[in-house]
């Protein structure tokens, strides 16, 4: 099997209705990517799975839906006014303009760049010779500061008492709504909130396709603690976090911790999940232990107490907090690199299939009219008879083997055919994606046959 490229994973959404380029018509806007008919089923069904495993499947978790817009305060307590920004340099031959830890981390995995000051990068890139990717020379500017958060006005008046800014991270809006889910859920700690939603960064350096990207979503989840227990869930988000991949269908082996030797300020420890995407190593989770940091700064700066008073032992403290957060859409790309495969049959024929775990995947089941006069009427029966039930495609363009073919490069793991049996005896022919099998069965059982098979 050929090695995967980005570029074939990018022609292969583009193609089939999975992602194409934002504002593609008027010649795309860098860095931005819609989500097509088939891309954006794929998300809700991440997200879905998400919703069981973070939300309804684990004790006193309650889901949030925040405001993208909040308060200018929001952003001075959490720090970023001040200080989220990237740290960019130019390369003074080819003008690119490259993030200075990316140019370390790319050049030197085990450099850990993400913990160097601005200095240290910079020492690196001229002490080793860094090269620019573009041109591969090694001189570049020094380096600038470039805020990544949008600002935005409020108003119809320009005026510096009106910016707002779009959020760069889904955190804050669980954070500045603890006392309200803690009050009004009646939660005892430990308890999470979690929530999905778009978040913004004034990203300028290329990322992969959809792995790094001006706006994106976030599948965020903030544990609330006492001190002493923190530790304990640290360690159990992270391996939980492992686990929720792997149900998705992307392998352990492809999966790895990455630990962060030099911390925020802020934090006690820190962790990525990495997966092996076809350019590398990338972050699709981050599982953090932020102390009681979080909500010390919002009482700071909002005046209004966050202390919690314990039931139990009528102790007054500020929570700690674990945070573990997913990027929905690197999870998605990470799902689809998984998932795209190219193989030989043994015919000799060559197939495209995207075996995508069957609850992931956009559409569950394709009917198939396997002579278009004759079957179509029981074909469109039958389809609409299931699609109160799931996802159902219909096509009865082409022969049956094309359709099978179209069907398997989107990925749907089943896929049924009306013929004369139907018409005479209530029986379809219902074939399995991935080993081609197939098997007849009643009319009246396909639709439990198949949920039982796409069930998470």
């Amino acid at each position: 099997m050929q090695e995967l490229k980005m570029e074939d994973l990018v022609n292969y959404c583009k193609q089939y209705g999975y992602i194409f380029q934002g504002s593609e018509i008027y010649g795309g806007l860098a860095n931005t990517w819609d989500y097509g008919p088939l891309g954006s089923r794929l998300k809700n069904a991440v997200k879905d799975c998400w919703r069981k495993r973070f939300i309804q499947e684990r004790p006193n978790a309650y889901e949030l839906d925040a405001d993208i817009l909040m308060h200018p305060k929001v952003w001075e307590a959490s720090g970023h006014v001040a200080s989220f920004s990237d740290p960019l340099v130019d390369c003074k031959h080819c003008k690119m303009r490259h993030r200075a830890d990316n140019l370390v981390a790319d050049f030197d995995p085990n450099a850990h760049a993400d913990g160097m000051t601005h200095a240290e990068l910079m020492q690196y890139i001229k002490e080793h010779q860094v090269p620019c990717p573009k041109c591969g020379a090694c001189d570049f500017t020094d380096i600038r500061e470039f805020n990544l958060m949008f600002e935005t006005q409020r108003g119809v008046v320009k005026d510096a008492k009106n910016i707002v800014y779009l959020r760069p991270e889904n955190a804050q809006g669980e954070y500045v709504n603890f006392l309200n889910v803690q009050r009004t859920m009646r939660a005892k700690l430990p308890f999470s909130i979690g929530q999905i939603g778009k978040a913004f960064r004034n990203e300028i350096t290329p990322g992969n396709f959809t792995f790094r990207t001006i706006e994106f979503e976030q599948m965020e989840y903030q544990t609330f603690c006492k001190e002493g227990t923190d530790t304990e869930l640290y360690d159990y988000f992270k391996e939980y976090g492992k686990q929720f991949f792997i149900s998705l269908g992307l392998p352990e082996e492809k999966l790895r911790y990455h630990d962060h030797e030099k911390l925020a300020h802020y934090a006690k420890s820190a962790c990525d999940i990495e997966y092996n995407f076809c350019f590398g190593w990338g972050e699709i989770n981050g599982t953090h232990n932020r102390t009681n940091y979080d909500l010390t700064r919002h009482q700071e700066y909002s005046s209004v107490s966050q202390t919690y008073l314990d039931p139990d032992t009528n102790e007054k403290y500020i929570p700690y907090i674990i945070e573990s957060t997913y990027g929905l859409d690197r999870t998605v790309l990470a799902l689809l690199n998984e998932a795209y495969t190219e193989e030989t049959l043994p015919n000799g024929e060559n197939r495209v299939v995207l075996k995508l775990r069957p609850f992931l995947a956009p559409y569950k089941v394709a009917i198939f009219p396997l002579i278009k006069k004759t079957h179509s009427e029981k074909a469109q029966e039958i389809y609409h008879e299931l699609t109160k039930h799931f996802m159902v495609s219909y096509d009865d363009a082409g022969n049956i083997g094309k359709r099978y073919r179209r069907a398997d490069a989107i990925g749907t793991p089943f896929a049924i055919t009306v013929d004369d049996n139907t018409l005479e005896n209530g029986l379809v022919t219902i074939r399995n994606r991935d080993t081609m099998e197939q098997e007849t069965l009643p009319i009246e059982e396909i639709a439990s046959y198949i949920q039982e098979r796409i069930n998470y």
